[in-house]
C-alpha cells in the first residue's frame, strides 16, 4: 500500500511542480516522475529488507539474495529510464515485463505469509493477494499509459 501512496502523492507534487516551473500542466512528465519516485522507493526495500525479500523468492530460483539485489537495481534503472524521454518507451516496456515476472514472488510470499520487513512468516497470507494483484495490474496500467501510449 505504501508504494501506491508514494505514486499518488508524487504525481500530485510533480504535476504542481511542473506547472510552477514550466507553466504547463504536464501530465505525461508528472506520471513518469511519480512512477520513477515509486520505483526508487521500492528499490530501497530490496536493500533494506533483503533477508525478508529473499524469503519471497520461490524455491526453484537459485541465487535468491543476488536476485533481490538485481531486481532492486533494475527498479532504479527503470525509474531513470522513465525520466529520460528517449528511453521512456523502452523503460516502460521492460518495466511491464518485470512487473509480470515478479508477480509469482508476490504470490509465493502470500502463500507463505512472508512479512518481508520483519523477515518472518507472520505476514498477511493469501488475503494479501486481494490487494497485491490488482495493485500490480494498476502499476502495469500506469506504466503503459504514461510510458508507452502517450509517447
Amino acid at each position: 500500500m505504501k508504494p501506491l501512496l508514494v505514486l499518488l502523492i508524487s504525481s500530485v507534487i510533480a504535476l504542481f511542480a511542473l506547472r510552477i516551473f514550466t507553466g504547463a500542466w504536464d501530465y505525461l512528465s508528472a506520471g513518469n516522475i511519480a512512477l520513477a519516485v515509486m520505483l526508487l522507493f521500492t528499490a530501497i526495500g530490496h536493500f533494506k529488507y533483503r533477508e525478508g525479500m529473499t524469503m519471497m523468492v520461490p524455491e526453484y530460483l537459485p541465487a535468491k539474495k543476488q536476485l533481490v539485489y538485481l531486481t532492486g537495481i533494475m527498479e532504479i534503472c527503470f525509474g531513470i529510464g522513465l525520466i529520460i524521454p528517449g528511453s521512456r518507451r523502452l523503460a516502460a516496456d521492460l518495466l511491464i515485463l518485470f512487473l509480470l515476472l515478479v508477480l509469482p514472488a508476490n504470490i509465493n510470499a502470500a502463500q507463505k505469509s512472508v512479512d518481508y520487513q520483519k523477515a518472518n512468516y507472520q505476514g498477511y497470507g493469501l488475503s494479501y493477494l486481494w490487494l497485491r494483484v490488482p495493485l500490480q495490474l494498476f502499476f502495469i496500467a500506469w506504466a503503459a499509459y504514461f510510458g508507452m501510449i502517450m509517447t
